[in-house]
C-alpha cells in the first residue's frame, strides 16, 4: 500500500509540473486586429528580367511579433500585371495561392517569389508591378512586387550565312554557339548588346564590324542581369558564358568601343595559313575583362590594339604566339578577383608549325602601362625578350629593370595609381592624380584613331600624352 501512495504522490507531481509548464506557451490564436504582420522589406524587387525566362529566387521573412499563434487566413499574388507571373513559396510548399497560414507566436516564416514575364512585345525595358497580399484577422496588407521586363531576339546556334545587321533596338541571347560563316560580313550598330547563355559562344570565320561609340559602346557579357547578393552584381563573375573566336579564314575584324566582360576564353583570333601581313582584328576603344583564363590570345595572325582596356583574367591577360602585334595607348593590368595569377600580364612566343615553319614573335607597345596589381612577377615573358622582335616603347611597368635595346624610355618601378578597389568590387583603369603614367607618353607613337579616349577625352588636351588607355581627368579630393 505505501508504494502505492508513493507512485500516486509521484504520478500527481508530474502532472502538476506539466500543466505549470504548459501554461507557460501560448498555443491560442489571436483575433485581434492590432496583431498584424511585419515584414523584413516592403519591396520585392526583381532586376531586369529576360521574359519567358525565369528568374533567380528572392526571399522575404514574414515576422509574428505577437505571443499568441497567428493565422494567415489568404497568401496570393493580386494578379494586378497582365504581362507579369510572381510564384511563389511558402515555408518550402510552391504554390501561387495560400490558406490558413499559421505562424507561431513570436516566430517566423519565409516566403520565397519567382518571376516569369510574357513578352512585353516593346524594345525598351518595361516596368511591371502587382502585390503580394496578406489578409489576417480580417486586415489585408502587401509588398510589392516590381520586376523590368526586356524582350530579347534568341539566337540559338544558328550560323549566319549572309551578311547581316545586328541592331541595338533589342539584346541577343545567345545560346549554344553563333556561327559566322566565311566570306559573310556581321555588322553591330551602336548600342547592340549580346547576351550569352552560360558556355554559350560566338565563333566567326567570316567578318565582323562592330561599330560602337563613346556614347553608345557595344556590349558582349552574360545572360545573368541580377545580383549575387545584396548590391553585388553579377557583372564581378568571370566563366559565365564562352568566349569571341576568330578562326581561320577570318580577316579584317574591326571592333570598336566594343565592352567584353565575364567570358570563359575571352577573345580568340587564329590564321591557320601563318598569315601576319593583313590585319584579322583590329580593337579600338575597346575593353576586354574579367575573363576566367586569358583575355586576348592570338596565334599566327596580325592584330593592331588602339586604345583598350586588357583587364583582370585569370592567366595571362593577353598572350601572343607567332603573331605581329601593334599596341598603342593600351592599358595592361590584373587585379583577377577569383585569385592571384601566377602567369606575366604579356605572354609572346614564336610559333612552330607542324611543317616546319618557324613564325617569329614581332610587337611593338607603345604608350602602354602593363602592370601586374597582385604579384611582383615580371609583366612580360619572365622579363627575357632576347628571342623576340618585341619592343615596349614608353612604357609604364610595375618591375624594376633598365632600358636596353627592347625598353625604350620605359618608366620602371611605375606606380599608376588606377582607381580600382579591388576589395569594393570596384574596377576603373582611369588614372589617379598621383599616377606615374601622367604626361610619360611620345605623341609620336599616338596614332591618330587614338587621339581621344573611349570616353571621349582629347589625349592632346593638355599638350602632354599621358601612359595607358585613358587620359587622366584630375580626380577631386573627397
Amino acid at each position: 500500500m505505501t508504494h502505492i501512495r508513493q507512485s500516486l504522490w509521484i504520478f500527481a507531481a508530474l502532472c502538476l509540473s506539466m500543466a505549470m509548464f504548459s501554461s507557460c506557451i501560448e498555443d491560442g490564436f489571436t483575433t485581434s486586429s492590432s496583431d498584424v504582420l511585419a515584414f523584413n522589406k516592403d519591396t520585392v524587387a526583381f532586376d531586369t528580367v529576360i521574359t519567358l525566362q525565369g528568374t533567380a529566387t528572392k526571399q522575404m521573412v514574414v515576422y509574428n511579433h505577437s505571443p499568441k499563434q497567428i493565422n494567415i487566413s489568404s497568401i496570393k499574388v493580386a494578379g494586378l500585371s497582365s504581362k507579369g507571373h510572381f510564384h511563389l513559396n511558402v515555408d518550402g510548399i510552391r504554390g501561387d495561392e495560400f490558406q490558413d497560414v499559421e505562424i507561431r507566436g513570436n516566430d517566423s516564416i519565409y516566403i520565397f517569389i519567382e518571376a516569369y514575364l510574357d513578352e512585353m512585345e516593346r524594345d525598351e525595358p518595361t516596368l511591371l508591378e502587382d502585390e503580394l497580399e496578406f489578409v489576417t484577422n480580417g486586415k489585408k496588407q502587401s509588398v510589392l512586387l516590381s520586376a523590368w521586363g526586356q524582350d530579347v531576339v534568341r539566337i540559338n546556334g544558328d550560323t549566319i550565312a549572309r551578311n547581316t545587321s545586328f541592331t541595338a533596338n533589342k539584346p541577343y541571347l545567345v545560346y549554344d554557339t553563333m556561327f559566322v560563316a566565311p566570306g559573310v560580313t556581321l555588322t553591330m550598330d551602336a548600342g547592340t548588346t549580346l547576351l550569352f547563355h552560360d558556355k554559350a559562344a560566338l565563333r566567326c570565320a567570316g567578318k565582323m564590324l562592330a561599330n560602337g561609340t563613346s556614347e553608345a559602346p557595344i556590349t558582349f557579357r552574360g545572360d545573368r542581369l541580377d545580383r549575387i547578393v545584396g548590391e553585388t552584381s553579377f557583372d564581378v563573375m568571370s566563366g559565365q558564358w564562352g568566349g569571341v573566336i576568330f578562326t581561320t579564314p577570318t580577316m579584317g575584324n574591326v571592333l570598336k568601343h566594343v565592352i567584353m566582360r565575364g567570358s570563359t576564353i575571352g577573345m580568340h583570333c587564329r590564321n591557320d595559313y601563318g598569315d601576319t601581313t593583313q590585319c584579322a582584328l583590329k580593337l579600338v576603344n575597346c575593353v576586354l575583362t574579367n575573363s576566367s583564363s586569358t583575355c586576348l590570345a592570338a596565334l599566327a595572325c596580325k592584330v593592331e590594339a588602339i586604345g583598350t582596356e586588357f583587364s583582370d583574367a585569370g592567366e595571362d591577360v593577353v598572350y601572343f604566339e607567332g603573331c605581329n602585334v601593334k599596341a598603342s595607348q593600351c592599358t595592361f593590368a590584373n587585379y583577377y578577383l577569383f585569385g592571384v595569377s601566377d602567369w606575366p600580364v604579356i605572354s609572346v612566343y614564336n610559333a612552330q608549325f607542324s611543317n616546319g615553319q618557324l613564325l617569329k614573335m614581332k610587337a611593338y607597345f607603345d604608350n602602354c602601362i602593363i602592370y601586374n596589381g597582385l604579384t611582383k612577377k615580371p609583366e612580360i615573358n619572365d622579363g627575357k625578350l632576347d628571342d623576340f622582335d618585341v619592343y615596349l616603347r614608353y612604357c609604364l611597368l610595375k618591375s624594376s629593370g633598365n632600358d636596353d635595346d627592347h625598353f625604350i624610355n620605359c618608366v620602371w618601378q611605375g606606380k599608376p595609381c588606377f582607381l580600382t578597389v579591388r576589395e569594393d568590387h570596384f574596377f576603373d583603369y582611369r588614372l589617379g592624380n598621383e599616377s606615374d603614367a601622367i604626361g610619360k607618353g611620345n605623341p609620336d607613337w599616338c596614332p591618330a584613331e587614338a587621339r581621344y579616349d573611349r570616353y571621349g577625352n582629347d589625349r592632346l588636351a593638355r599638350g602632354a600624352i599621358d601612359l595607358g588607355a585613358y587620359v587622366w581627368i584630375p580626380v577631386p579630393e573627397e
